[in-house]
């Protein structure tokens, strides 16, 4: 009867291809990753990877090895991981993914309180302008805004992701403010191009009446991420079009000010996501419940509307 460590050893590395990833994976060294391949092997009887220095590549034997385990990996951790759900208390190592500017500026100062209540959780946080695999990168949960996620991911809202348009005081000192989105064209535009799709971003704006009309900022600086598009307004560059809960802290130090201040575009909403399983493990769900109360008992949602 095989061990559930040599199993997940097995699944990690056919999914990452190899030793060290998995073991980065399952919290264990790549040699004990090696190890666990090594006696699920010799009790198999065949070879389930061949190896070379570069990767490793599933065999015939462990190509149907793999398809035969199928979910049922997953349903046994699950089935494990409910029974253990009446524990103390949640622990293991928390791999979140996070948005840079709001994770930095808005997750990480939680984190001190949520350590508090479960100090046996190791969080791995990674802070990250982009749309990750849950399933595949092995994260237990992510958290940003205006992200489109693959079928099947749960989001659990926190707070709207509102964009306003931002510059420095001494910027619209010596230019003189637009009336509509549509008078952001006859200034200086700090923009983003995605690094997903290599297009710069556009957006369409809308008021409290319901009216809407695009942003027709134009790309004299182009950013790949919102801190370096913060900061370029700072340094009177331009008119960029940032999210409000990244710019709160310069309207209240007064190096940035809002930009038709009627308008704003919508993105969506901040969000939890996490990996549709009947199951999440305790410490992915502690996690979710902490954010969740943190924003509503601080009013967040309210905090980071436009409108």
């Amino acid at each position: 009867m095989e061990t559930l460590a040599n199993l997940e050893s097995f699944v990690k590395s056919a999914e990452y291809g190899s030793f060290a990833a998995a073991g980065r994976r399952l919290g264990l060294t790549a040699a004990a990753v090696s190890r666990n391949m090594a006696m699920l092997e010799r009790n198999l009887g065949v070879r389930l990877f061949q190896r070379s220095t570069r990767k490793l590549t599933l065999t015939e034997a462990g190509a149907r090895l793999l398809h035969a385990i199928g979910g049922s990996l997953d349903a046994l951790q699950a089935a494990i991981e409910e029974a253990s759900s009446d524990a103390p208390e949640p622990a293991g190592v928390l791999k979140v993914s996070l948005s840079t500017t709001f994770g930095l500026t808005h997750v990480l100062p939680l984190l001190p309180a949520f350590l508090q209540r479960y100090p046996r959780i190791r969080p791995e946080w990674h802070f990250e302008s982009r749309r990750v695999d849950l399933v595949k990168e092995g994260y237990d949960l992510a958290i940003g805004g205006g992200f489109a996620f693959a079928p099947g991911i749960v989001a659990r809202t926190l707070a709207p992701a509102h964009i306003v348009a931002v510059a420095s005081k001494d910027y619209l000192h010596e230019h003189i403010p637009p009336e509509d989105p549509a008078g952001l064209a006859a200034h200086k535009g700090i923009t983003m191009r995605a690094t997903s799709t290599g297009r710069v971003r556009q957006w369409t704006m809308r008021d409290a009446a319901g009216r809407e009309a695009t942003a027709l900022l134009s790309d004299d600086v182009v950013m790949n991420d919102p801190g370096a598009m913060r900061e370029a307004a700072r340094l009177d560059l331009g008119v960029a079009m940032l999210a409000l809960p990244d710019v709160l802290a310069d309207f209240e130090a007064g190096t940035l000010v809002r930009v038709l201040p009627k308008w704003y575009a919508d993105a969506g909403s901040i969000s939890i996501y996490y990996a549709s399983r009947t199951l999440l493990p305790a410490r992915a769900r502690a996690f979710a419940d902490f954010m969740t109360e943190a924003f509503r008992q601080r009013q967040l949602a309210q905090k980071y509307s436009a409108v």
